[in-house]
């Protein structure tokens, strides 16, 4: 680690024991000292009672930074709080698409009155984001970007570059366009430095670097600059119009957000679930998820039921039944991983999805073999019974195979019908894991000690 997160990480910690001294007045000096990415930090990683303080401890100008680094469930809750010329104040000096995720937190009648504070240059650029759905490159893009024409010569540029007071962050190419705006052609700013400065720019531009669609999906812009190795991409419209820029740092933000979807839907929560939310907010949303769950136990429950008069008979049945149930569920789980992974970084499509499906198949039937074959031996020693080992044995590579098709199948099918298969996957596959182990393992009971 290195010394200036350690040093922030100590900063962090000072700040919260002077907190619980109530010296308000050291806590501001701190604050005043830290990057907007850490006072988020600290905002995120403190309880309710703190937050409210800190955040009226930060000075007008940084909070709108501040805002843009919390999640959406933390940065709404302060902008609950604030009347709309606050928040177009705070907002004033932020990039387009950064101020469109904030106002995009507030209902839309506050958002029209933020909207109105504004001047109308600065309401025109935000209108223009915020008229493109959140998750496309439209939504991403930030409008504040430099163009060019391309019969003029690099000196010409040079002059104009040095007469602006700022150049957008992560410039890294000059946009080159038509009258019209048609967009042709990147201009680089080391080209820019290294050429002789009477060459032009249509001679030194870049035209075979590929622009953006403005509908295209945010996951797919990512894997175009993560391909690529873009630092920003143009966005155009279907008329080929340059509309605006996306940058590296959307970009990782986007990445981190499908990261903490898939993790925390895997548990039936939101992406945005607040560590330290409050409990009338958060004990509903996991009451939802417990109560699918309770519904597909029962489900599987009611299979153990119907075997009920075996189980009596065979007391270890009911001792190796969960461990059939369990294999098959870290199996599937494995591959529904895997597959959902592969789909999220698009490496997984129609061509591709019949030889998968092949492989898990294949791999399931392998570890159905090797685990058969060890659980078996296992149980014939523990209950000194041969037949409950075969029996174990035949149920365990029954389930293990079922899983490993489940897995491959289930991500597919789920995206067809429209359903994140983060989300539904993980609660059906166990499901099926444990209704066919519990079904296979007390059916295969049943007949043989019938």
């Amino acid at each position: 680690m290195s010394d200036n997160i350690i040093r922030s990480l100590e900063q962090l910690d000072h700040i919260s024991s002077i907190l619980d001294r109530g010296t308000l007045g050291q806590v501001r000096l701190t604050i005043s000292s830290l990057a907007p990415f850490d006072i988020a930090y600290l905002l995120e990683s403190s309880p309710p009672k703190h937050r409210h303080v800190l955040w009226r401890l930060i000075e007008g100008p940084l909070q709108g930074e501040v805002l843009n680094e919390l999640p959406d469930e933390l940065s709404s809750t302060f902008l609950k709080e604030m009347d709309p010329q606050e928040v177009a104040l705070i907002t004033a000096g932020l990039d387009d698409d950064d101020v469109a995720d904030i106002l995009h937190r507030l209902p839309e009648s506050v958002t029209s009155e933020v909207l109105r504070a504004m001047d109308q240059q600065h309401r025109t650029r935000l209108e223009a984001v915020m008229s493109y759905p959140d998750d496309t490159a439209g939504g991403l893009m930030n409008t504040d970007a430099i163009t060019i024409r391309a019969d003029i010569t690099l000196e010409v540029v040079l002059r104009f570059l040095r007469r602006r007071e700022i150049i957008p962050e992560m410039t890294d190419n000059l946009i080159v366009v038509t009258r019209n705006d048609s967009y042709i052609g990147l201009l680089p700013l080391k080209t820019i430095l290294v050429s002789e400065p009477n060459c032009s720019v249509r001679e030194m531009m870049i035209t075979d670097r590929g622009s953006i669609p403005v509908e295209m999906k945010d996951d797919d812009v990512a894997r175009l600059f993560e391909r690529n190795h873009w630092i920003s991409a143009p966005v155009i419209d279907k008329n080929n119009i340059f509309l605006g820029r996306i940058t590296i740092d959307d970009v990782v933000d986007v990445i981190r957000d499908d990261a903490d979807h898939s993790l925390m839907s895997m548990a039936g929560l939101d992406e945005y679930e607040d560590t330290f939310s409050p409990i009338k907010g958060t004990a509903p949303r996991r009451a939802i998820w417990l109560g699918i769950n309770l519904f597909t136990a029962l489900i599987a429950s009611s299979m153990i039921n119907i075997f009920q008069g075996t189980i009596e008979k065979v007391v270890a049945l009911a001792v190796l039944m969960p461990i059939v149930a369990s294999m098959g569920g870290i199996a599937g789980t494995q591959t529904l991983t895997v597959l959902i992974r592969g789909m999220a970084m698009g490496t997984v499509s129609r061509n591709n999805q019949g030889w998968l499906i092949s492989r898990e198949a294949t791999i399931g039937v392998i570890n159905g073999v090797l685990w058969a074959l060890t659980i078996s031996v296992i149980a014939s020693v523990w209950f000194a019974d041969w037949l409950i080992g075969l029996i174990i044995a035949i149920a365990m590579f029954i389930n293990l195979l079922t899983a490993g098709i489940a897995g491959a199948i289930l991500p597919v099918l789920l995206k067809n019908f429209r359903i994140d298969p983060a989300l539904a996957g993980g609660v059906i596959l166990t499901t099926i894991t444990d209704v066919v182990g519990f079904v296979s393992f007390l059916g295969l009971a049943t007949i043989f000690y019938a």
